[in-house]
């Protein structure tokens, strides 16, 4: 719900539980009121009316409190909008107009010297507490120079002024992404960004933030910003010398140039969302999720199949039978996807050959996929193939026939990661071709599911013979998300993962277009366990794709681990099977179809429902908890017991105090009071058990 004020210069928007309240002084300048529970237009009014707050010299009025802060005029603070042409660089603005479109707020700004209009988005829908924001920039004159964007931030939150803050946020690095840090937020600034033309591994675009650290898993203030853009991006935190902190965000990761608009042309930048939730993390990783679930996820309701994929074990050395065998083995598991990964194409022996060359390989393939796929489709399976679109080997019959089609610096070495090159996606002529080759592809075989990996970052972005080459990192996402959606429109029955080499991939741009995302190469249950913990403080476990491997884990670290703890590990989120089932033996087989089976009961909770961290992975006992309508599902492991000690109870969380509850897996019938103040003793003991529990409301 979005109301105006009387003046018309006060605007408030309320969610769920929360509200959003900002306001136009009479010199045109937008400063934020509220952000935080839910208030009346009265309230937002009162605020707007108050005195301003008296500064010192060498400080601005504005610095903490703008709206949208750009660069010139009374500002000290990091710019969220930088533009220049060639004889004048900054901005100064003036008020044009304010509109109501549903659950959109827009206010619109002019700078007539730079002949630019500025729209800022605002949107808070009804059944949640996020606000989405994001900026449009164009060049409104009817001629003039180019308007060149060196900044150009989706939005700029202001937090209320509190004594301290604590700021959360993921990092990490291949195979051990999404790791959970919290700090003391110092003077100053924060920044996290990505300059790898991807995501990237090292940081998810997310930060979360607590006054004086005192917020809790269930309790307490947190504010969350989370960015959706799936190429280079920064976010900045800047606590202030009065303390009062503002965090800005946008594609790009620093200010040395976005696009060149030319007369006529614009800019609309990714969406900003940020949250506040007064029930602790726990409470805010749930909004998130159900923001995600209703608004952003492609066919969120419906839940994603148990998969297999055939890439560990095969690697490169790929062929019909081989894939036959494994499939037979899959569909008597119980899988109900079956993905042909890596190798199927081109001349693909090694990862030295082959990229760029979308069609099946003659010799392991004589009759093309369709025959595979209609075998799986046969055994009651979905069929799902890996791509890598954005890039190509130099030993490919694409690199030989457009060696100028990848990034690269006129004169300079091609970088090769992976030994593979980056295609310039921003070319229309590479546009085209990735079209041609995937609509084919998937128009001449039955396929249900694409896997769309990325596996190196982007070093060389040069492009040489373009006017203003900087425009290729935008452009380059952009394009990639105009061909997926037009895959997507094509296709409707084909669902997609994001992969990049694991969690290089992962926000809410790439979200909004896939229907599942690869969380991290690596496999191995007691490392995912953490890499989970810190992937599910934003995104829901509906996209989370997780795997069963083999054991010995062959990829990191040789470590041992039974059936079982790799199964309730991998069912935390979207099941999947990645090992040689043909090494397995009989009775691998017959549990895992026990166990693949127990999963089809409980997704529905684990997918749809609402997620409880009982207790961190940190060494000993961990579990997390999902409730959905009169069902609660609990996962718990032990990673080791120590001393003979039996692990402690496990408060359940989200459940009626008042009610009964039955465990479906040991008939007892508890409390809800018991079960959230008491708790219940998971039987686990000795090194890496695990164990699911199930309970329905009587």
């Amino acid at each position: 719900m979005i109301e105006t004020g009387n003046t018309g210069r006060t605007w408030l928007l309320t969610g769920a539980g929360s509200s959003y309240a900002l306001r136009l002084t009479e010199q045109d300048e937008l400063v934020h009121l509220h952000w935080g529970p839910r208030i009346s237009l009265a309230a937002a009014e009162a605020l707007a009316a108050a005195p301003e707050l008296p500064f010192r010299a060498f400080e601005s009025h504005l610095d903490g409190r703008e709206e949208y802060p750009v660069e010139g005029g009374p500002r000290f603070v990091r710019p969220a909008l930088s533009v220049r042409t060639p004889e004048v660089r900054g901005t100064e603005w003036a008020f044009a107009d304010a509109s109501v479109d549903g659950d959109e707020l827009r206010l619109g700004f002019t700078d007539a010297v730079h002949r630019l209009a500025l729209t800022l988005h605002y949107r808070m829908r009804g059944d949640c507490d996020v606000v989405e924001r994001w900026a449009t920039v164009a060049h409104a004159g009817p001629d003039g120079p180019p308007l060149e964007l060196l900044r150009a931030d989706a939005a700029a939150w202001s937090l209320p002024a509190r004594d301290g803050w604590r700021l959360s946020r993921l990092h990490g690095r291949w195979a051990a992404e999404s790791r959970l840090a919290r700090a003391e937020l110092l003077h100053g600034e924060s920044v996290i960004s990505s300059r790898r033309g991807h995501t990237g591994h090292q940081y998810l675009p997310w930060v979360a933030l607590d006054a004086d650290g005192a917020a809790t898993e269930e309790s307490g203030e947190v504010y969350g910003c989370a960015l959706g853009w799936s190429g280079s991006w920064r976010i900045s935190v800047q606590r202030l010398p009065d303390g009062l902190v503002q965090i800005t965000g946008g594609a790009g990761y620093d200010d040395s140039g976005l696009l060149r608009l030319a007369p006529g042309e614009s800019y609309t930048t990714p969406v900003f969302a940020g949250l506040w939730s007064g029930q602790g993390f726990g409470g805010a990783s749930r909004a998130w999720h159900a923001w995600q679930l209703a608004h952003v996820i492609p066919d969120a309701e419906k839940s994603r199949p148990v998969l297999y994929n055939s890439w560990e074990a095969t690697g490169f050395d790929i062929s019909l039978d081989q894939q036959r065998a494994l499939a037979v083995r899959a569909a008597a598991m119980g899988a109900e996807l079956f993905v042909v990964d890596d190798a199927w194409f081109g001349q693909r022996t090694s990862d030295r050959a082959g990229l760029g060359d979308w069609t099946p390989n003659p010799d392991r393939f004589p009759d093309g996929l369709k025959p595979l796929a209609d075998e799986v489709h046969g055994l009651g399976m979905k069929f799902g193939i890996w791509v890598e679109p954005e890039m190509v080997n130099a030993d490919s019959d694409l690199y030989r026939a457009h060696p100028d089609w990848v990034q690269h610096f006129p004169g300079r070495a091609r970088t090769e990661y992976r030994n593979q090159l980056v295609l310039n996606l921003a070319r229309p002529d590479v546009q085209e071709y990735l079209w041609e080759q995937l609509d084919t592809l998937l128009s001449e075989t039955p396929v249900d599911y694409v896997k769309w990996d990325f596996n190196r970052c982007f070093t060389d972005a040069g492009w040489p013979g373009e006017e203003y080459p900087q425009k290729l990192w935008i452009e380059h996402v952009d394009a990639l998300y105009a061909l997926i959606d037009r895959l997507r429109a094509a296709h409707p029955s084909v669902a997609f993962e994001s992969c990049s080499g694991g969690g290089g991939r992962i926000d809410l741009g790439i979200l909004s277009r896939t229907d599942q995302v690869w969380t991290s190469d690596n496999t191995d249950p007691l490392d995912r366990l953490a890499i989970q913990e810190g992937f599910g403080h934003i995104h829901p476990a509906r996209v989370m794709a997780a795997w069963v491997t083999d054991s010995p884990n062959h990829q990191l670290n040789g470590r041992v681990s039974s059936l079982r703890f790799r199964f309730v590990s991998a069912m935390a989120g979207v099941l999947g099977v990645g090992g040689d089932l043909t090494e397995w033996s009989e009775e691998e087989l017959t549990e895992a179809r026990t166990w693949v089976e127990l999963y089809k009961e409980i997704r529905p909770v684990v997918q749809h429902g609402a997620l409880y961290r009982l207790r961190e992975p940190r060494g000993g006992l961990s579990a997390v908890q999902y409730v959905h309508g009169e069902e609660t599902v609990v996962l718990m492991w032990l990673e080791a017991q120590r001393y003979g000690e039996r692990p402690p109870a496990l408060r359940l969380r989200g459940l009626d105090p008042a009610a009964m509850y039955n465990c479906l897996d040991t008939g007892a019938v508890h409390h809800g009071s018991a079960l959230l103040h008491q708790g219940l003793h998971s039987g686990l003991q000795g090194d890496l058990d695990a164990r699911v529990l199930r309970l329905r409301r009587v």
